[in-house]
């Protein structure tokens, strides 16, 4: 690994962990809540202790000044709701493209098992042989989805995973399979970090204990979006999470310190 991998990958996160934060939805969802005033929500979750906030390239003028001195993560393909199919995200731009953005590292989302993975594999393969070029760490969200398909399922999980490997990732970005004992099956597939999407748990306690269960399996950490981003207190969301993947924090501990109130 170069020097300028090596330190860029300590600006996105602490100790070989993670909590990033995707906000790169306005392009598949549009302008929702929690991204119309983006400056403001990067500001709340970096002060509550994100390593690093991940957008589209377009958005990065209005990411630098508002970051608190989180790193700055570059997503490098996309597709929208209303489009033909979600699962068929394009590339929106180069690695050369996210230096003069002033990123840190780059992001790529891959289906693996669907219709696209073939030219999604070689897009990516492509990106890391750029990446690797620039001394630019890629962060691939590799995802178990297609036609039959358990997208929380360990053996497929733990395929997408190694596969993000195979390509020349850095970091790679998966589901949760549901429980820690399955999870340490997808991070045993791979000597990458292995962080996870936040999913649709069931309020901040289910969230934080996905979160527990993940690094109890040996996970790296997190890469969480809506469930952050449209929290009604991003700020307090990020550093419960935070305090979870940095300091192994109990869950409701965690949420008790972040100032949340603790689900019955």
């Amino acid at each position: 690994m170069t020097p300028g991998k090596t330190a860029r990958l300590d600006r996105i996160g602490t100790d070989g962990r993670f909590v990033t934060v995707p906000m790169d939805h306005g392009i598949t969802m549009g302008p929702v809540r929690g991204l119309v005033d983006i400056e403001a929500t990067i500001d709340a979750v970096t002060r509550g202790g994100a390593d690093s906030v991940l957008t589209q390239k377009g958005i990065a003028s209005r990411v630098h000044g508002n970051k608190n001195g989180a790193g700055y993560i570059v997503h490098l393909n996309g597709s929208t709701t209303i489009g033909p199919d979600e699962e068929d995200k394009r590339v929106t731009g180069t690695v050369e493209d996210a230096v003069r953005a002033g990123a840190d590292a780059v992001s790529f989302h891959i289906n693996v098992g669907s219709e696209h993975e073939p030219d999604q594999i070689a897009n990516l393969a492509e990106l890391t042989t750029e990446a690797e070029r620039l001394g630019m760490p890629v962060l691939a969200m590799a995802y178990a989805r297609g036609q039959g398909i358990d997208e929380h399922d360990a053996e497929s999980l733990g395929h997408a995973v190694r596969l993000a490997e195979e390509l020349g990732a850095d970091i790679v970005k998966t589901a949760y399979s549901g429980d820690s004992e399955s999870f340490e099956h997808v991070v045993a597939g791979t000597r990458l970090p292995v962080i996870i999407a936040g999913g649709s748990p069931s309020g901040d306690l289910a969230t934080l204990r996905n979160v527990r269960g993940v690094i109890d399996a040996g996970g790296a950490g997190v890469s969480m979006g809506r469930t952050i981003f449209q929290h009604e207190d991003p700020e307090a969301i990020t550093a419960a999470v935070s305090g979870v993947v940095h300091n192994e924090a109990d869950p409701e501990a965690a949420m008790r310190e972040a100032g949340l109130e603790v689900e019955d």
